[in-house]
């Protein structure tokens, strides 16, 4: 919608079919961006269960690590507390990608919403603009109509007065 769309006239106000046609197109522009940020949040939601799998491997790590604690010699303490605190740091930093996805999900889903409630008002003034004009050429055709009423009336007594003479 880079613009401002230009419609034919027609006898009566703008050609329909034109107007139709650029409904159908903003309608159809509107299917393919819902469509895309359905996929992206398919995406996301992939995403999301691929970083809760990640969690979940590196919980199992950790009570991996935790047993083998208990088996292996004072040597080996140091080792374990580094592994422990690399684990800490893939958790937070799980937690903290998990949570920006939920953020930027529900930006997402903001964005859906907004979207469709432009598309509501959209058809709502469309409605309009069409009750309005169909009102206008509702006028106009009553106003035909009576000027053929009048036109009529006046060959009628044209006639008259010319037979009366």
């Amino acid at each position: 919608m880079s613009g401002e769309k230009k419609f034919g006239t027609s006898l009566f106000g703008f050609n329909k079919s034109d107007v139709n046609a650029y409904i159908e197109k903003i309608l159809y522009e509107f299917d393919l961006r819902l469509k895309e940020k359905d996929d992206e949040i398919s995406n996301l939601k992939l995403q999301i269960r691929e970083m809760k799998t990640r969690y979940e491997s590196a919980a199992e790590n950790s009570q991996i690590l935790s047993k083998e604690k208990e088996r292996i010699a004072s040597a080996l303490i140091t080792a374990q507390e580094t592994a422990d605190s690399i684990l800490k740091e893939a958790k937070e930093r799980a937690s903290e990608e998990k949570n920006k996805l939920e953020a930027y999900l529900e930006k997402e889903r903001e964005k859906i919403i907004d979207i469709k409630r432009d598309i509501k008002t959209m058809k709502l003034q469309i409605v309009d603009m069409l009750n309005k004009y169909q009102g206008l050429l509702n006028e106009v055709d009553d106003y035909v109509d009576n000027k053929e009423t009048e036109y009529a009336l006046d060959s009628e007594n044209s006639e008259n007065d010319s037979q009366g003479t």
